[in-house]
């Protein structure tokens, strides 16, 4: 993927670049190379649709990833024996509307929104919501302190479940 160094002010285009490379990586199920875009302390959240705003240490959140957490959870879907995505579900993500919300120096935070599109078997269904992505240079490369999902769901209906990296 793309992932070019970045080595002036970053700018909203740098971070559409990476976003969109990050899609392709999760829809290509290049989870190792995905996990390696995260920071040594890079975490991943997803609340829980009815507490949107939600803080992680005072509420149940769907997930609530450290880096090592992450590791695991790539680790277990590439599994064959990781039966709720064996075979894999395929997925298309759509990212549009990026913002940058704030800039400083080598961080930026951004939002942008999504559609992501879960195929499996016979069934498709979708997620759509907000990513809120804390982003670092680090090695003259982009790289993700915290990703988090808000999904615009009441309740996962008839998603039923959160198998995939949303």
């Amino acid at each position: 993927m793309g992932n070019s160094s970045v080595t002036t002010e970053l700018t909203r285009s740098d971070v559409e670049d990476f976003l969109y490379d990050e899609a392709a990586l999760l829809d290509a199920w290049q989870l190792r190379k995905w996990l390696d875009l995260f920071t040594d302390d890079g975490a991943y959240q997803i609340p829980s649709p009815s507490h949107p705003e939600a803080v992680a240490a005072d509420s149940l959140f769907l997930i609530n990833d450290n880096r090592f957490m992450i590791e695991q959870r790539v680790n277990r879907l590439l599994q064959p024996n990781g039966h709720a995505e064996f075979p894999h579900s395929r997925t298309r993500r759509l990212i549009t509307n990026v913002r940058i919300k704030e800039s400083e120096g080598d961080r930026v935070s951004a939002e942008s929104n999504f559609a992501v599109y879960r195929t499996r078997f016979t069934e498709t269904i979708l997620f759509v919501g907000l990513y809120q992505h804390s982003l670092l240079v680090q090695d003259g490369r982009l790289k993700i302190e915290r990703r988090r999902v808000t999904l615009d769901l009441d309740a996962l209906r008839p998603q039923r479940s959160v198998s995939i990296i949303v």
